[in-house]
């Protein structure tokens, strides 16, 4: 008879955030997988866990999980854990959880921490409708390319960011998402927990202000429930418009509009054709 593979969630903060379930698995099991045997062992001397561990991260994933099934097809059962909350969510363990199924073994979520939705429980930002990302590229460029996809999802967005890119994010978001209420979640559970409201520019600010803020774990939610450019086009617009079709093409004008605005582009271009017909009508007439 198989064993059995449990993916066991930990705290992210606050140690007495495990549950009695995830503790009596742990206890129970005849190895644990986990993320950072050294961080781990911190937990498990503190709920007064002897069970033996093993690494397995994303650097030894692939010929762990070759080993750890390999114990799991021999009978043993094997609880899998990160070094905080709920492994696979932006954590090793995806190659390990697959591999198990496809080798015929139960796989056994024991749940429990989770600091995307943590933070999105307590942001106060819409929840009928959001995307978790986790963590973007720490390429400037990728960032910029994921973060313009993002645009046109709609709902709440959450990812992670680390302490030393969090103002970078801010400054793409700044750019990206300037009208949208955003929400970060810092050092969730832990003495110094805190969450920050308001639009990319502000929240950046308040980091530039006091450096203490920059520092710690970030879980970043911004509200894009609304999409900006669904809004109308309205007398502003055509303003806009007026002045732009005065120096360039009717297809430049749109263009510049559209970014400026943050509307949508084929709204526009309908209204400045509707603008450059009555001009050239004028003219001929």
């Amino acid at each position: 008879m198989t064993g059995v593979l449990y993916i066991v969630a930990t705290p992210i903060g606050n140690l007495d955030d495990i549950s009695l379930r995830a503790i009596a698995t742990l206890k129970s099991v005849d190895l644990i997988a986990a993320e950072d045997t050294r961080h781990s062992k911190y937990l498990l001397n503190h709920l007064g866990i002897e069970t033996r561990m093993i690494s397995c991260h994303e650097h030894n994933e692939k010929s762990r999980s070759e080993q750890i099934i390999e114990r799991l097809t021999a009978g043993s059962d094997v609880a899998l854990i990160s070094d905080a909350g709920t492994p696979l969510i932006s954590d090793p363990g995806y190659r390990l959880a697959l591999g198990a199924q496809q080798a015929g073994i139960r796989v056994s979520p024991i749940p429990g921490a989770n600091s995307a939705i943590t933070a999105l429980c307590a942001a106060g930002l819409p929840t009928e409708n959001f995307h978790f990302y986790g963590f973007l590229s720490s390429r400037n460029k990728e960032l910029g390319s994921q973060l313009e996809a993002l645009r046109a999802v709609h709902g709440t967005l959450v990812l992670f960011e680390s302490s030393h890119r969090i103002k970078r994010l801010l400054q793409y978001l700044s750019d990206l998402f300037p009208q949208q209420q955003c929400v970060i979640a810092k050092e969730l559970t832990k003495l110094h927990e805190q969450f920050l409201r308001g639009n990319a520019a502000q929240l950046l600010i308040l980091m530039d202000q006091d450096s203490r803020l920059t520092r710690g774990e970030f879980v970043v939610l911004i509200d894009n429930s609304v999409d900006p450019s669904a809004r109308q086009v309205d007398t502003e617009d055509a303003d806009l418009l007026e002045i732009l079709l005065e120096e360039v093409s009717v297809k430049i004008a749109v263009r510049i509009a559209t970014r400026l605005t943050g509307k949508r582009k084929n709204e526009l271009y309908q209204l400045a054709l509707s603008m450059q017909k009555g001009k050239d009508s004028e003219i001929s007439g």
